[in-house]
């Protein structure tokens, strides 16, 4: 039990932190690289420590005749808080969507979908920061004298780089998605994901604002800002309140949602033609 409080204690300690980095990220603080790689080591280090811990729970289930899989998951809900879990499977899917930029493939569009961009205000930004990395990373380079320091910092730097990159490419191959049926899935990268049903829109328009606050804000009276670079172009009003989930697994409910789209008349035009 001593390791499953250490694991879940050093786990819980990594999630503020983390999500502090994430939220600079999105907002265009501008990190010296070594932070962010040394933010992804630290993380690194937490799901090593927890990987020890989840063997012995899995070998524990399987003695007690539990099946692989239940074993496997008794082993994971009773170490791994679901912020942490969230927070490995923004990541995973965040990696995983450099693949798809490569390719031009856009995730879950299919036939007949329109989708919608919300990249605009955030790209020069992103583009910006990596730059910026890729310049410290060859200054470090040439500054450093310790071959071995000098070979931990750059694989450092590099994934720093990559994590810029992954976070843009999620958010570029995942999309708005208006349907054919009238639904709207609303996203930004891997971090959020709500489909809003077409009984559930009471009426769309384009709406640009400057809110302040963090990526997902919501309101008292239950509006839902979804902010990109700092503006929302959109409002959805809502005929019920639905619910959505926070990146880190929190649930709340929404009334009205605002949030961006680089072309918000195409899509305000694609929800509003009949089925």
């Amino acid at each position: 039990m001593n390791g499953v409080r250490m694991a879940r204690g050093a786990a819980a300690a990594v999630v503020p932190g983390e999500l502090v980095l994430v939220c600079c990220l999105v907002a265009g603080v501008r990190l010296p690289g070594w932070a962010v790689a040394a933010a992804e080591v630290l993380v690194l280090a937490v799901l090593l420590l927890e990987a020890w811990v989840l063997r012995s729970l899995y070998a524990a289930a399987r003695a007690r005749g539990a099946g692989p899989r239940a074993a496997w998951w008794q082993a994971v809900h009773t170490v791994v808080p679901v912020q942490v879990r969230r927070l490995l499977r923004h990541e995973l899917r965040a990696a995983a969507s450099l693949g798809w930029w490569v390719l031009r493939r856009k995730h879950a569009v299919r036939a007949g979908d329109v989708a919608a961009g919300y990249t605009g205000p955030q790209t020069a930004m992103m583009y910006g920061m990596v730059f910026v990395s890729v310049v410290e990373t060859v200054a470090l380079a040439v500054l450093i004298p310790w071959p071995a320091v000098h070979r931990v910092v750059l694989v450092l730097d590099v994934y720093g780089i990559l994590i810029l990159l992954a976070l843009h490419a999620a958010c570029v191959t995942r999309p708005h998605v208006v349907r054919p049926d009238g639904s709207l899935r609303i996203r930004y990268g891997a971090l959020f994901d709500l489909v809003v049903p077409p009984d559930a829109v009471a009426s769309v328009r384009v709406d640009r604002r400057y809110p302040q606050g963090r990526l997902v804000t919501l309101s008292e009276d239950g509006e839902l800002d979804l902010i990109v670079g700092s503006q929302t172009t959109v409002t959805l009003e809502l005929t019920r309140p639905l619910p959505f989930t926070r990146p880190l697994g929190a649930v709340g409910e929404a009334r009205t949602i605002r949030f961006h789209a680089d072309d918000p008349r195409a899509l305000v035009g694609a929800l509003r033609q009949p089925a």
